[in-house]
C-alpha cells in the first residue's frame, strides 16, 4: 500500500522536463540575441523575469460573486493560486471604499512564466476575434510590455458553461531589457505578434 500511495503522490509532482518556450529561448533566442546585440555576456541578453496577470473586477464592489468567478477564472488560466487585490482608496461616486477587494492578479516565474507565454501566444491569442497583432508600442520605457485581452475566453481552460461573464485581464511581461527596443527585439523573437512600428492600428 505505502508504494501505491508514493507512486500516486509522484504523479501528482510537477511535469518534469524543459518547457518548450524555455528551450527555444535557450537554443534560438539567446544565439540569435547575442548576435544582433554584440554581446558574448550572457547577463546582457534580455530574458522573461516574470509575467504579472491582473483583472480589474469593478463590479465586486457590488456583486462579491464576481470576485469568487475572476479568480476561479485567473486560477484556472495560470495554474497558479491567484491574490485578491485591494482598493487603496475610497471613491464616493463608485460606492467604493478603502481596503476593499476589486480584483486579483498572479504573478508567474519559472517553468509557469514560459508554460502561460507559450499557451498565450500559440492558443490564445490566435483565438482574439479579428486580430491583427499586438501593439508594437505598449512599453513603459524600461524595457516592459503591457497588452490587455478584453475577456478570459479566449483560453481553452476556461468552461464557457461556468464562466458565463465577460471578464477583462490586464497582462505585463517584466524583462531584465535596458531598452524598449531591445525589449520589442526579445519578444518578437520569443514569438509574441508584435506590429511592426509604422503599421497603420487595427
Amino acid at each position: 500500500m505505502a508504494k501505491k500511495s508514493k507512486s500516486v503522490e509522484a504523479a501528482s509532482v510537477e511535469p518534469v522536463g524543459t518547457p518548450r518556450m524555455l528551450e527555444h529561448y535557450v537554443t534560438n533566442v539567446r544565439p540569435q540575441l547575442a548576435k544582433a546585440l554584440g554581446t558574448s555576456n550572457p547577463h546582457a541578453i534580455p530574458k522573461l523575469e516574470k509575467i504579472v496577470v491582473n483583472m480589474g473586477v469593478g463590479a465586486a464592489v457590488t456583486e462579491k460573486k464576481f470576485l469568487e468567478e475572476a479568480l476561479g477564472a485567473l486560477a484556472q488560466i495560470s495554474g497558479q493560486k491567484p491574490i485578491a487585490t485591494i482598493s487603496k482608496a475610497a471613491v464616493a461616486g463608485f460606492k467604493l471604499r478603502e481596503n476593499l477587494p476589486i480584483g486579483c492578479k498572479v504573478t508567474l516565474r519559472g517553468r509557469r512564466m514560459y508554460e502561460f507565454l507559450d499557451r498565450l501566444v500559440s492558443v490564445a491569442l490566435p483565438r482574439v476575434r479579428d486580430f491583427r497583432g499586438l501593439s508594437s508600442t505598449a512599453f513603459d520605457g524600461h524595457g516592459n510590455y503591457s497588452l490587455g485581452l478584453s475577456e478570459q475566453m479566449v483560453f481553452p481552460e476556461i468552461n464557457p458553461d461556468k464562466y458565463t461573464r465577460p471578464q477583462g485581464m490586464n497582462i505585463t511581461f517584466v524583462t531584465s531589457a535596458r531598452s524598449d527596443d531591445d525589449a520589442r527585439q526579445f519578444l518578437v523573437a520569443m514569438g509574441m505578434p508584435l506590429k511592426k512600428e509604422g503599421d497603420a492600428a487595427a
